[in-house]
């Protein structure tokens, strides 16, 4: 983004945020709609070449290096595109076949936490303190208070579509820890933009073996306007916003974006489907955050410290 000049700079951030909160939010439930009509990794796949393709226009535009140099550039777009961008987008959309978009949404809150405990194993210097451990655990108790699993409720198709969707998250946490100790000086544009686009050649191909054709689509205003906004605005847009909360706020502070996104899709399903989720999909939510801020409590106290900090200097 070039332009923010028409928000206020007092709450320019809280807007960014918000925007990028609502955008990403609203895809689980554009997703949901979509797979009523379009196969879901085809769907998949289609989306990330256009949006890949349009970002990777715009990282030609903004920054003179638009191709990986060298190994280690092209283990970290390759890894990337894998699984961030394929198995991350592969095995939600085919869970979403079988849970509601709040929901999906909801597990993969858990991907921050998951992140955390996948660095913890991979990088010796993020290991985490018992504090950490225990919240990582809490994470995985408010899955399963999201899932509420039960002997008669096991190989049922919602469990198998909370199985999918974890495992979602669990694809987009591990490629997010392996991607960092690859020495790579991309810029984050271009790297998007390549990832996006080896990932949608991924799931092209994941979806040609899966047996799935574009004869399957079923071509109605439903399916354009999902296709569409997830392609242009929770695609493309959010994250032409999401470079720039970025550079403005730091990793720690966008990630929290992970945690209003569920709260985003239970409204958009509630509006637009008439779906309320239960009360334990909520206590599931706010036992994944409680995890969630556990791990990250000092990087959390830091930024809560700069905010007042920030808030403090600005007082007449």
């Amino acid at each position: 983004m070039s332009k923010i000049d028409w928000i206020p700079d007092g709450c320019r951030d809280a807007a960014l945020f918000s925007i990028l909160a609502l955008c990403w939010g609203s895809s689980f439930v554009a997703i949901e709609i979509g797979l009523e009509y379009v196969p879901p990794l085809l769907f998949a796949g289609l989306r990330y070449a256009i949006a890949g393709t349009i970002v990777f226009a715009y990282a030609a535009v903004m920054n003179d290096r638009v191709r990986p140099a060298g190994r280690g550039e092209w283990a970290a777009v390759t890894v990337a595109g894998t699984f961030v961008i394929a198995l991350y987008h592969g095995l939600l959309y085919l869970g979403e076949l079988y849970v509601s978009g709040a929901v999906a949404a909801t597990i993969v809150s858990t991907a921050p936490i998951l992140t955390a405990g996948f660095a913890g194993v991979v990088l010796p210097e993020e290991r985490l303190a018992p504090a950490g451990i225990a919240g990582f655990v809490l994470g995985l108790v408010g899955v399963i208070a999201v899932v509420q699993p039960s002997s008669a409720a096991l190989g049922s198709d919602v469990t198998v579509g909370a199985v999918l969707v974890f495992g979602s998250a669990v694809a987009f946490a591990l490629g997010s820890v392996l991607v960092r100790p690859i020495d790579s000086a991309l810029p984050i544009e271009t790297l998007q933009a390549w990832a996006m686009l080896i990932g949608a050649g991924v799931l092209l191909g994941w979806a040609f073996l899966r047996g799935e054709s574009v004869a399957a689509i079923e071509l109605t205003s439903a399916t354009v306007l999902s296709f569409s906004y997830l392609t242009l605005v929770s695609g493309v847009f959010a994250f032409f916003l999401y470079f720039e909360l970025l550079e403005r706020t730091g990793a720690t502070q966008v990630i929290l974006v992970s945690y209003a996104e569920p709260v985003v899709a239970m409204g958009v399903s509630w509006v637009a489907l008439g779906y309320l989720v239960d009360s334990l999909t909520l206590v599931g939510l706010v036992t994944i955050l409680a995890g969630f801020v556990m791990i990250k409590r000092k990087a959390l106290r830091s930024v809560l410290r700069s905010a007042l900090d920030g808030a403090s200097s600005t007082t007449p």
